[in-house]
């Protein structure tokens, strides 16, 4: 979880350099509001600074998480 604010990027980067991700799932509660358009302009560029080698995927909801990311693990 990170906070829908301006300090939303930092604290992904910090997250993100406590281990090495293979995925990064971004959900659907950032990715698709249209007044988070920043916010998710933020964490995709978070995502790739701090985690080049992870793919990214998207899911629609909590309960499909774990199926966003084995689309792209399965494909790696």
């Amino acid at each position: 979880m990170i906070p829908p604010d301006a300090t939303a990027g930092l604290v992904l980067e910090k997250q993100l350099a406590t281990a090495t991700y293979d995925c990064v799932v971004i959900g659907a509660g950032i990715r698709l509001p249209p007044k988070s358009l920043s916010l998710l302009e933020t964490v995709i560029n978070a995502v790739r600074k701090a985690a080049p080698n992870a793919s990214i995927a998207f899911n629609t909801r909590p309960e499909d998480t774990a199926e966003a990311a084995a689309r792209w693990l399965q494909a790696d």
